[in-house]
């Protein structure tokens, strides 16, 4: 049976960098591994294949040679005696080391205790909270050390060093040609036991508990934000160090504020007899109202800034802006009074006047004849 390409083996285009390569072999060998597949004979024939792909195309000579004269560069001894695909011309500890750890054996490091794992907390703020900061104190169920025997686990102090992996956690299995390293069944990879276990928490060193806590949330801080307090996640297993809470912050929305960064939006209704006379209206802010002048015709979806009054977030010197949006509202409710004076307003709109007074409608209307015109001509 004929070899199939060596880019198409690991699905890689044949101009694809050495990274590019070691990353589609990764997958590769991730996937047909024999102890991942174990007794299936087509897995293993795939996972050879990837390796012989990856040691060719991984040495720049052996590739080059490939891309000139394809798998003949190495079946009649033209790449001389190192040439052809095999294991030894390729780092395969590295990649094994990757994707295995210690797979083959030999390279197995001893890991230190393992520390308690990590916290995850929402908590969520009105806007005026994130802006300013607070301090919020909250309640998490989580593990911490038993106080009987003080995290160790034992009832009476004493742990001794684990016979079956002499304290290393670690034991070496052997599967066909491959040795690996695997946490000891009997210790559970911590290299100690414990002859006498605690009653309170069943040898291991932690009990379920809620744990109350302040936390102290800074001024400035957005939807997403997170904030690490050290030391104050699970406790770790048999006195190892305990993990730490992370607090990640969701702003709730704002009834008038919506928030883009350092800056604020937010829209302001106006009456148009505002909109076309001019005026001054009084917009909030965080800090307090302050007075926004409305110039004469202005236009509904008109935008004004106002620097210096959105929000200064924990990554910036100055505070962002404000942007108000103008919102021409339309009258409801009218008395006969206000109807009869529109209606004597609207009368005035005739002739060259409406499009004087009127120059976007005008313009839009002019628009549409002309779209008539050419859709009929």
């Amino acid at each position: 049976m004929s070899k199939r390409d060596y880019y198409d083996v690991l699905g890689v285009a044949r101009n694809a960098s050495d990274e590019e390569l070691k990353k589609a072999y990764r997958r590769s060998a991730m996937k047909h591994h024999p102890d991942r597949n174990p007794g299936d004979a087509s897995a293993e024939a795939a996972f050879k294949e990837c390796k012989e792909a990856y040691e060719v195309l991984s040495d720049g000579g052996k590739r080059r040679m490939y891309d000139q004269h394809g798998h003949a560069a190495f079946e009649h001894g033209m790449g001389g005696g190192n040439a052809g695909p095999g294991f030894g011309g390729a780092d395969m500890g590295d990649i094994f080391g990757d994707i295995f750890g210690n797979i083959f054996g030999g390279g197995a490091r001893q890991q230190g205790p393992r520390r308690g794992a990590d916290i995850g907390y929402v908590m969520e703020l009105d806007l005026e909270e994130a802006v300013a900061g607070v301090e919020k104190r909250i309640e998490i169920p989580t593990l911490a050390n038993c106080e009987p025997c003080k995290g160790s686990g034992s009832a009476d102090g004493k742990v001794e060093t684990c016979a079956t992996c002499h304290g290393r956690g670690q034991v070496r299995m052997q599967r066909g040609p491959f040795a690996m390293q695997a946490p000891c069944p009997h210790c559970a990879g911590t290299g100690k036991t414990i002859p006498n276990p605690c009653p309170q928490c069943d040898g291991s060193g932690r009990i379920e508990e809620e744990k109350a806590l302040s936390v102290k949330i800074p001024a400035g801080v957005d939807n997403g934000d997170r904030i690490r307090l050290a030391g104050e996640g699970e406790a770790g297993p048999a006195g190892a160090p305990p993990g730490d809470l992370y607090v990640e912050v969701r702003v709730r929305p704002h009834a008038i504020f919506a928030r883009d960064g350092d800056d604020l939006h937010c829209e302001v209704p106006i009456r148009i007899s505002q909109a076309a006379l001019g005026d001054s209206v009084r917009v909030p802010t965080l800090g307090g109202e302050v007075e926004l002048r409305i110039p004469v015709e202005t236009q509904t979806g008109k935008v004004f800034r106002l620097r210096d009054r959105g929000v200064k977030s924990v990554r910036s010197r100055h505070p962002g802006d404000l942007y108000c949006k103008v919102v021409v509202e339309t009258p409801v409710n009218l008395t006969n009074e206000q109807r009869e004076l529109l209606e004597q307003f609207e009368a005035t709109f005739t002739g060259e006047n409406a499009r004087r007074h009127s120059p976007k409608s005008s313009t839009f209307l002019d628009g549409v004849k002309g779209f008539w015109d050419r859709m009929v001509s």
